[in-house]
């Protein structure tokens, strides 16, 4: 299933996609799938990201060529940070370049949609708290990274995390291809097959330290070939299987 949310005539709804319609929830779909008869064309909505987390746990560092273009060491335990909520936008909606910025880059990821209030998961079932996947786009101002030694401020700015187009339920995560284009040119290209850390160990290792609960994502790294983005520009994350978030690139001016 691919599941949706989006504003119908000032209306935050969630929805079925399927084609080119979209069959209306009666709720929240992370407490369970109810189909109404109510059918909305997809052309008559706005997408908004699909699910409003309560945060975005990220992790650094779990590509081995990404480690390298860095000249970073791989990590013997998943490298944690965090995302604030008010960092999420929907496909189509433009990432703010922000004053002072010095370069502001893009990162292809796998983010990882939980579906139940969960602590101390054993890796074993993991796949029982995930309610499905997402493209994510972890935005990062590269040099206040450098500069500050941690990494909040680089990659907590509002508007750095694009999230979407949608949910994908029911998909297994290993292999599937993660892609970035900037203005329709190929930049990242990896599988899931190479996360150093795989979706399931994320989910457990993360649950040990914090409370996961419905709709929260977890961002699974990104591969190698980041690289700025600039005003202007057009960035798309493409993911094998769920499909294709789409932003621009404005500088900010307030």
């Amino acid at each position: 299933m691919k599941i949706c949310r989006y504003v119908h005539k000032q209306n935050v709804e969630y929805g079925l996609l399927e084609g080119e319609e979209i069959t209306v929830l009666a709720s929240d779909p992370f407490a369970g799938i109810e189909r109404t008869k109510t059918r909305r064309k997809l052309s008559e909505v706005k997408i908004l990201a699909p699910t409003p987390p309560s945060k975005v746990v990220a992790v650094g560092l779990n590509y081995q060529e990404h480690i390298d273009e860095t000249g970073s060491q791989k990590p013997d335990a998943p490298i944690l940070f965090l995302k604030p909520s008010t960092s999420i936008i929907g496909p189509g909606q433009p990432i703010m370049y922000p004053q002072g910025a010095g370069r502001v880059d893009y990162e292809a990821e796998l983010g990882v949609v939980i579906g139940k209030k969960c602590r101390h998961v054993p890796v074993e079932q993991a796949a029982s708290v995930i309610f499905g996947y997402t493209c994510l786009n972890d935005v990062t101002e590269r040099f206040m990274q450098g500069m500050d030694g941690q990494w909040t401020r680089a990659k907590g700015f509002d508007t750095f995390c694009p999230l979407g187009p949608h949910i994908v339920t029911d998909l297994d995560p290993r292999g599937l291809k993660v892609e970035a284009y900037l203005n329709g040119e190929q930049k990242q290209s990896a599988t899931t097959d190479l996360l150093i850390f795989h979706v399931d160990e994320l989910v457990s290792f993360i649950s040990g330290v914090m409370t996961l609960l419905p709709g929260d994502v977890i961002a699974t790294g990104t591969p190698s070939g980041i690289g700025p983005m600039n005003p202007g520009d057009t960035i798309e994350v493409r993911i094998e299987k769920i499909g294709s978030l789409i932003n621009t690139v404005q500088q900010e001016t307030n």
